[in-house]
């Protein structure tokens, strides 16, 4: 398969958000209409890339893996196909998840980073849901009690707290910055 693209993007060995962050940019340089070819190596930006593109509305066209390459193909919308960017309005810092962590309050905590992340350090009783596999095991989700999600940096978790919303959870709370800057209990898992 051969695909033709305007511009190509370098995001190799750059971890989430930057991937999204340098996609961003460079889609500013874009026409309407043209195709970028994204190329990065964390597993996680499939998802993140996908989600963004749903979230702007410009057009996720696919991935081609080569190698640890993945090949993120997004073609720019017109002015018609963009919809604004929103960030979900319900936030919490770190040291405010530390101390829900500490009362006996009820909440769900999700870990919406990619499986391997999760296995080097996460933060006791979050449960794993990559954000990749949220929309498919939304029904694992309790609906009747508060939600935080957390991610590294914040980004993934807005994207996956906007969705969970959207699919009619009611109380969604998106951690910042999230598992770069976390201070607090960090578990592994176990072989």
């Amino acid at each position: 398969m051969s695909i033709k693209v305007d511009a190509q993007l370098d995001c190799k060995g750059l971890s989430c958000p930057m991937p999204i962050v340098r996609t961003k940019k460079a889609m500013d340089q874009l026409e309407p209409g043209q195709v970028i070819e994204v190329q990065a190596t964390d597993p996680g930006s499939l998802a993140d890339i996908q989600g963004w593109a749903k979230s702007t509305g410009h057009q996720y066209l696919g991935t081609k893996q080569e190698g640890d390459v993945l090949k993120h193909y997004l073609r720019k919308a017109s002015e018609s196909e963009l919809k604004e960017e929103r960030k979900h309005p319900h936030v919490i810092q770190n040291e405010e998840l530390l101390k829900k962590l500490d009362s006996d309050e009820g909440f769900i905590l999700i870990d919406v980073r990619e499986p391997a992340e999760y296995a080097f350090g996460h933060i006791p009783g979050a449960c794993s849901i990559p954000f990749g596999q949220l929309e498919e095991r939304m029904n694992e989700i309790p609906k009747d009690q508060p939600i935080y999600v957390i991610c590294r940096t914040g980004t993934r978790s807005d994207m996956a707290a906007q969705q969970l919303t959207k699919h009619g959870f009611k109380n969604v709370i998106n951690v910042v910055p999230g598992m770069s800057k976390w201070t607090g209990p960090v578990e592994q898992e176990e072989k």
